[in-house]
């Protein structure tokens, strides 16, 4: 997990944003760049999981129809306050999607 909120990218002291990962041992580096989010991108290409951006935010229930269409189902849950089993609302105010395997959470993503 990284400060920033992107796997692979770091701030510097200069205060831009280094996009890399580690490769036997040593950094790889991808870049620098003035926003984390232009880190985050050149990270995701560099590595193949560049996913172009998503389409304008839908609303709940028209997520529920996309969903749907795609063969999805999503399970409800009255135990988290998202009111969605394994989505958690982070103090930023965005939101993660994830579950737990052996103990441990895995990340799907994080979510406006």
């Amino acid at each position: 997990s990284s400060a920033t909120g992107y796997k692979g990218v770091q701030q510097s002291p200069s205060g831009r944003f280094q996009a890399g990962h580690r490769v036997d041992g040593r950094r790889v580096c991808y870049g620098t760049f003035d926003t984390a989010v232009e880190a985050a991108v050149a990270y995701a290409r560099a590595v193949g999981e560049y996913q172009p951006p998503a389409p304008p935010p839908i609303v709940a229930a028209e997520g529920e129809v996309a969903a749907e269409a795609e063969g999805l189902r999503l399970h409800l849950s009255s135990s988290s306050a998202t009111g969605y089993k394994g989505v958690q609302q982070s103090p930023s105010g965005r939101f993660q999607a994830g579950h737990r395997v052996d103990g441990r959470r895995v990340c799907y993503g994080t979510f406006d």
